[in-house]
């Protein structure tokens, strides 16, 4: 990467991991304490769900406010929002009053991860979005992991400690953004493809990215719940947090990767069924510290990868000029599943017990092993276009971030193998060919590894010249 592509993309990254150290264990701090002030599990999942539609409206109405009054002063409002509802809630102890802020703070939230998403989307072209993102993600769950540590440092200052930091991180990160010269990057309003769409054109995307929401938004919200319950201090919550936080950034990857190579469905089928035997582990084992940290740290690696796979799976079937609306789509799918969530497993916590946020787990994980299962018998999935690149954007601008050079090329081949005009119909799309693209045709092919000889082997064959009648008679001799 281009020290001036670098330059351009620092102060951006550096307000988002700021701003993310303090986010990373709002949500966390927030179960906690409503959890010690005694309100009932029902009570902490609406109070959490609230951020989550917060989030949701702000992806959807955000990116107009941002066209009107440009990035550095959205920015600064945005931050300043985030920072002035954690103060308050520093004030008011009251679920109502928290919902309320909860609400705010997320749209404002999202807002802020808007201006910093179009940033890195207009830092560089499509050669370098793989980069760009990698860049993104480590940001974003370093600060994550950053954050649930700092959560018992905190919390031994005094009650009202954790939230003037939270508040103080907030405002601090306008500074990065401040210094960036007064140029603002050009977006276009979001336009994703509708919900009945998305589901006629990837039903195993869609449901990977709803249950990918329930699941995370539940692991925020209400799994500091559970470790609080069985025992564990508040400084012991923030580092098991922090394990589980570690998980989704080291194993996403390497999942990601296998994914590459084999059949996506397969690969959801697999990680539907471990999150179910990691649910099962944290019901039946002892939970001593050092296989606590493991199931979770394997957890965040399960739940966390299922959402950029799903995606990976959809963008391999979808037509190149979809492609960013799919993604913003699924976004949208995915943030309304994290919206339910809180509400949906908290009252089976309250009726099972803490040990229902595992039995909620175990049995989602095992309805989407069988849809995905019926799906794939259904509807094999279509080879890889692309190299999988792990994303979690949090605005429907990010989402275009994961649409790389490689990943648009090789929904144009696609479109020459396959007739994908019924997918989109207010979409244009390459007509299908017998065979590649013509020579002179710009592409990127993907080959599993393994796949690219075998491949090679058969472009021979079929450059050798072709005998008919007489010529394949006299060939045919001894």
């Amino acid at each position: 990467m281009s020290r001036q592509l670098l330059a351009m993309a620092l102060a951006p990254l550096l307000g988002l991991f700021i701003l993310g150290i303090g986010n990373g264990f709002l949500a966390t701090l927030i179960t906690l304490r409503l959890d010690a002030a005694g309100e009932s599990p029902v009570v902490i999942g609406w109070v959490s769900s609230a951020y989550f539609i917060g989030l949701a409206l702000g992806a959807m109405f955000n990116d107009r406010l941002l066209l009107r009054i440009g990035h550095i002063r959205a920015y600064g409002s945005f931050a300043s929002l985030v920072a002035v509802t954690v103060l308050l809630q520093a004030l008011f102890f009251e679920p109502w009053a928290w919902f309320a802020l909860r609400l705010v703070g997320g749209w404002a939230t999202v807002g802020v991860y808007l201006v910093i998403e179009s940033w890195l989307l207009t830092s560089g072209d499509q050669k370098v979005r793989g980069r760009l993102l990698a860049l993104y993600m480590i940001s974003l769950y370093a600060a994550g992991v950053v954050g649930q540590l700092l959560l018992g440092v905190t919390d031994a200052m005094g009650e009202t400690a954790p939230f003037m930091v939270i508040g103080m991180l907030a405002s601090l990160s306008v500074l990065p953004m401040a210094m960036i010269p007064r140029v603002s990057p050009l977006i276009e309003h979001a336009e994703p493809l509708s919900p009945m769409r998305l589901i006629t054109m990837t039903p195993t995307g869609v449901m990977g990215s709803f249950g990918s929401g329930l699941a995370v938004a539940a692991v925020y919200s209400l799994l500091p719940l559970y470790l609080q319950r069985v025992g564990l201090s508040v400084a012991q919550v923030g580092q098991m947090m922090a394990v589980v936080v570690l998980g989704a950034m080291l194993l996403q990857y390497p999942i990601g990767r296998w994914s590459d190579r084999h059949d996506r469905q397969m690969v959801l089928i697999l990680i539907g069924a471990f999150c179910a035997l990691i649910s099962a582990g944290m019901l039946l084992l002892p939970l001593q510290s050092w296989v606590l940290a493991a199931l979770l740290f394997l957890l965040g690696g399960g739940v966390f990868a299922l959402y950029p796979v799903a995606v990976s799976h959809a963008a391999d079937r979808a037509p190149a000029g979809a492609l960013v609306r799919m993604s913003q789509g699924l976004l949208m799918i995915n943030a309304i599943g994290s919206a339910v969530s809180p509400p949906m497993i908290s009252p089976v916590m309250a009726w099972v017990g803490d040990t229902g946020l595992f039995w909620a787990f175990g049995a989602l994980s095992l309805f989407l092993v069988g849809f995905f299962t019926w799906r794939r018998s259904v509807r094999p999935a279509p080879m890889p276009v692309a190299p999988f690149a792990p994303s979690t954007p949090m605005s429907s601008v990010g989402a275009e971030l994961a649409v790389t050079e490689e990943l648009m090329q090789g929904a144009i081949e696609h479109e020459h193998m396959e007739d994908l005009s019924a997918l989109v119909p207010d979409v244009e799309v390459a007509e299908p060919l017998v065979g590649p693209p013509p020579p002179d045709e710009p592409h990127i092919v993907f080959y599993p590894e393994g796949d690219r000889d075998e491949y090679e082997e058969d472009e021979k064959r079929a450059d050798e010249p072709v005998m008919t009648g007489d010529d394949a008679t006299r060939a045919s001799r001894p």
